[in-house]
């Protein structure tokens, strides 16, 4: 939302808002840019003379400030339609989409166009390293998007990435998720329906050929589609993969790749950028040599720090296939060294029991696991709220030291004792997490 303030801000308009809660880095940003931000949400907040209201995905009915827009029967958008009406007309929009791996792979294709000096635009869920910043509006003809699956706004239940008008589509993988908005995964299969509904008979879709739920979205399709995978279905078959402490090694179309990040997830979301980027006809070497120095994605993997040769990694993952697929790889970085995997239940599909079965399994891919209070569990029913206690019983029945621990001071004081020098302590949330971070490498340091 801010970085949309800030580029129509630069088209000329005069632009306001609002918000609970307004802090660095994009207080910052936005008062650079002169867009002035209430804190709090207030009738008076809108301009007399406003000329559209753009509303998130956050706000519903009953917020005082979308009451007054609704009274005073002013034009109001959702961020998506604002973004197909004032950005995407008549771009080639590149639109990644998936369960897994969209923030990596949307910021790893535009680094590789950015290598290529294409300069695309570009609207991404998280911070690349080597972009700086998750938004930037250009006037190149591209434009590559993050293509979320989640509703656009309060009076839009349909999915965002279907207001972003694409020319090319990646569906990296479809599982169950959302559990707060779709009921099951046919529901998530038949919104990824309508997205290639509307790809343009010029237009393509690079799908992952291994995953069953991506083949049977695209049995209708008009456009193109391109299958990349390791089967033998594939257009594009990815071999030779390997792993080792420096990263990940591939070959796919007979070009052998190299990237720092490791694992499954991460060589398949380079195969899709390889792939697209291909399609737009920039030299081999160009890409591999920019998939070779792409430095990857706060918050997947990241090293926050270490002591007492504990090392602490920061990671976004909220899914029980991501924690697994995250925990395999650092196997690989870190060989022979225990992990210890912190996982705060916090997502709107992890704080609810449809993962109860699957989450054990996920975390025992680790050597120890600490389990947070599920956040916000007083909002849900009580019959369809994960159990945090079952699922470590569940671990240590694997036979993997297992432990609830409600607050981050209470999993520092489990974890002090236990982790040794050597260790790796995995950091699992899709938010702050209560500052765990710091108060980790704090409490190993005493």
């Amino acid at each position: 939302m801010g970085a949309v303030a800030a580029a129509l801000r630069e088209l000329g308009y005069q632009v306001t808002g609002s918000d609970d809660q307004v802090y660095p880095p994009m207080s910052t940003f936005l008062a650079e840019r002169r867009i002035p931000i209430f804190t709090g949400y207030k009738p008076e907040n809108i301009p007399v003379d406003t000329d559209i209201v753009v509303v998130g995905n956050a706000i519903s009915r009953g917020n005082l400030e979308l009451e007054a827009v609704l009274n005073r029967k002013l034009l109001y958008r959702s961020l998506p339609e604002v973004l197909r009406e004032f950005f995407l007309q008549g771009k080639t929009n590149i639109v990644v989409t998936g369960t897994h791996g969209k923030t990596t792979t949307t910021s790893l294709l535009t680094y590789v166009l950015r290598q290529a000096n294409l300069s695309p635009s570009y609207l991404i869920g998280g911070l690349a390293k080597d972009l700086g910043q998750g938004a930037a509006f250009s006037d190149s003809p591209f434009f590559v998007l993050e293509g979320d699956e989640y509703d656009t706004a309060f009076f839009d239940k349909r999915s965002k990435f279907l207001h972003y008008l694409p020319e090319t589509v990646v569906i990296n993988n479809i599982e169950f998720d959302h559990a707060d908005i779709f009921k099951d995964i046919e529901e998530i299969k038949l919104t990824f329906q309508r997205l290639v509904n509307i790809v343009p008979g010029s237009g393509e879709i690079f799908i992952n050929s291994d995953d069953r739920n991506c083949e049977s979205v695209v049995s209708q399709a008009l456009a193109k589609v391109t299958r990349i995978g390791t089967g033998p279905h594939a257009d594009l078959r990815i071999t030779d993969i390997r792993y080792d402490a420096s990263g990940s090694r591939f070959v796919v179309d007979g070009q052998e790749i190299q990237m720092p990040q490791i694992g499954e997830f991460n060589l398949r979301n380079a195969a899709m950028a390889y792939a697209v980027a291909r399609r737009y006809g920039i030299n081999q070497e160009i890409i591999c040599a920019a998939i070779a120095k792409f430095r990857g994605v706060a918050r997947r993997q990241e090293l926050r720090g270490e002591v007492n040769g504990i090392k602490v990694i920061d990671d976004f993952g909220h899914h029980p296939t991501a924690i697994k697929a995250t925990l395999e790889g650092l196997r690989f970085r870190f060989p022979g060294q225990r992990l210890w995997a912190v996982f705060e239940p916090r997502s709107n599909t992890t704080r609810r029991a449809v993962f109860q079965q699957s989450l054990p399994a996920a975390l025992a891919a680790a050597d120890g696991v600490v389990l947070a209070k599920v956040n916000r569990l007083e909002t849900l029913p009580a019959d369809n709220r994960l159990d945090p206690k079952a699922v470590v019983e569940a671990v240590r029945k694997e036979g993997k030291p297992a432990f609830y621990e409600a607050k981050s001071e209470d999993i520092v004081a489990r974890l002090k004792p236990l982790a040794k020098r050597g260790d790796v302590v995995v950091v699992f949330s899709n938010g702050g997490f209560d500052g765990i971070h710091e108060k980790l490498l704090q409490g190993l340091a005493d």
